[in-house]
C-alpha cells in the first residue's frame, strides 16, 4: 500500500516527519516521567497493563493500528498474543521499529524503563525486562504499511481472513483525520480488520489542536472529546466496555502541543 494513498492533506503536514524528535519530546521527562504518579505515561501503561490482564481480551493475534515509532503500546499485550502486527503510515516510523526488533543498535529511544516498567505492572523484577524485551521480539510477525482512510487499511495478505483478536491504536487516528467524519470512518475502517468480539483498544488525545515534533513547526490535529469519541465508536459499530480520562497537570500543559488530557477506551465490535 503506497503513502500515497491517504488524505492529501493530513499526508502533507507529515513529510519531513522526524521521529527521533518526537520520541525525545513525548517519551523522556517531563511528560514520560515514570518515576513521577501524575506523569502521563505511567498512566497509560496502567490502562493497557489492566486492559490486557482482565482476562476478557484474548485470541492469537495483536494488530498495532498506527505505530509510529513507539513500542509502549504492546509490552503489556506481548504476553497475551501469540502474534502482534506493527503498522505505521510512514516509513520513516517503520524503520525506527525495525531498528529495535533487529537489535542491532542505533534507535533513537531507549525502551529499557519502559520495559521496567511494564514488568513491575506484572508483578516482575524490573531486571526481567530482558526477558520481555525477547519475547516481544519473538512474537512481532511484522512491520508494515496501513492506510486508515481506506476502507481495506491493509494489504489483503496482511491478515487471516477470519481478521484480527484484537486492535490497539494510540494517537493514529485524530492525527491522521481532518475532522470528526474522518475520524468516525477511520475507525470504522479499521473495524474491518477485527473479528466480531474482538476488542479495541484505544488511547487519544482530549483538544489537541496541534503537536509540533520542531521548533516553529505545529502539525494540525483534530480535537475531540470524550463525547464525540463515543459516539463515533457507537457509529462505527463498536460496543464501549470502558471510557477512562486522565487530566494533564498545569505544569506539564503546552510544552509541545495544546492538549488538556488524554482519553482511554475499550470496546468490543458487535
Amino acid at each position: 500500500m503506497e503513502e500515497k494513498g491517504a488524505e492529501n492533506g493530513v499526508a502533507s503536514c507529515y513529510q519531513g516527519f522526524d521521529p527521533a524528535a518526537y520520541l525525545q519530546n513525548y517519551y523522556t521527562p517531563p511528560l514520560a516521567d515514570l518515576e513521577r504518579k501524575d506523569s502521563i505515561m505511567p498512566w497509560k501503561l496502567a490502562c493497557l497493563h489492566r486492559a490486557f490482564t482482565e482476562g476478557d481480551v484474548s485470541g492469537e493475534l495483536l494488530v498495532d493500528i498506527g505505530s509510529g515509532p513507539t513500542l509502549y503500546q504492546v509490552m503489556s499485550g506481548c504476553e497475551v498474543f501469540n502474534k502482534v502486527l506493527l503498522t505505521d503510515f510512514l516509513e520513516v516510523n517503520r524503520q525506527e521499529l525495525r531498528r529495535w526488533l533487529q537489535d542491532e543498535g542505533g534507535c533513537s529511544l531507549d525502551w529499557t524503563p519502559f520495559l521496567q516498567h511494564v514488568c513491575k505492572l506484572e508483578g516482575r523484577r524490573p531486571s526481567a525486562w530482558t526477558e520481555k524485551a525477547a519475547k516481544l521480539r519473538q512474537v512481532i510477525m511484522d512491520i508494515v504499511p496501513i492506510d486508515v482512510h481506506c476502507p481495506q487499511p491493509l494489504a489483503l495478505d496482511a491478515l487471516p481472513s477470519a481478521g484480527a483478536d484484537c486492535l490497539v491504536s494510540c494517537f493514529c487516528l485524530e492525527s491522521a483525520s481532518p475532522d470528526l467524519a474522518a475520524f468516525t470512518r477511520a475507525l470504522g475502517n479499521i473495524g474491518r480488520l477485527l473479528r466480531p468480539g474482538g476488542h479495541l483498544l484505544l488511547i487519544g488525545s482530549l483538544g489537541m489542536s496541534y503537536f509540533s515534533v520542531e521548533p516553529g513547526l505545529k502539525i494540525p490535529q483534530n480535537p475531540v472529546n470524550e463525547a464525540q469519541v463515543c459516539a463515533s465508536l457507537k457509529e462505527s459499530g463498536y460496543t464501549l466496555i470502558r471510557l477512562e480520562v486522565y487530566t494533564l497537570p498545569q505544569d506539564m500543559r503546552g510544552l509541545f502541543d495544546d492538549t488538556h488530557g488524554e482519553f482511554f477506551v475499550k470496546a468490543m465490535k458487535e
